[in-house]
């Protein structure tokens, strides 16, 4: 299997568990040991859905507070349930995990948007991963230039 092929479906089975999370009160191991029974042969695929619920769980608070800044107009419980998740797992790869490439992270996050999602939901996805990774892109260059110029702030 290929590198992308199981990224791809790992990132589809995380969020299933997660939307499964968010719409039960099942006990987060019975979702995991369910969800990856299938895939008892592929390692890497657990390995990478594990990463993506442990980092979303862990780290729910601060991903939903990003999501906040990036979509003011949008109360995050008035955000479907699968929407959410979606965006959830973006924001973890893209300002949490760093391990994925911005533009990578959300083309993953618009084509589940568009398979688990309705008609509205990849554009939604994709204008509020756009806004981040527009914010991000210009932080990084910030401090990219502020490296290379020797105008490091120095800690006082």
């Amino acid at each position: 299997m290929l590198n992308q092929d199981y990224r791809h479906i790992a990132r589809s089975v995380a969020l299933q568990i997660l939307y499964e999370l968010d719409s039960t009160r099942h006990a987060v191991e019975d979702v995991l040991s369910e969800h990856l029974a299938p895939y008892r042969e592929q390692p890497e695929l657990r390995l990478s859905t594990n990463r993506l619920v442990e980092g979303v769980l862990g780290n729910k608070k601060e991903l939903d507070a990003v999501i906040h800044r990036y979509a003011p107009e949008w109360p995050l419980e008035q955000i479907a349930l699968i929407d959410r998740n979606i965006l959830r797992m973006a924001v973890f790869e893209m300002t949490i995990d760093r391990s994925t490439p911005l533009k990578v992270a959300i083309n993953e996050a618009v084509e589940l948007a568009k398979t688990f999602g309705t008609e509205s939901t990849p554009r939604f996805i994709n204008g509020v991963l756009g806004s981040l990774a527009a914010r991000t892109a210009s932080s990084t260059l910030n401090d990219e230039e502020r490296v290379s110029s020797g105008n490091q702030e120095q800690p006082e």
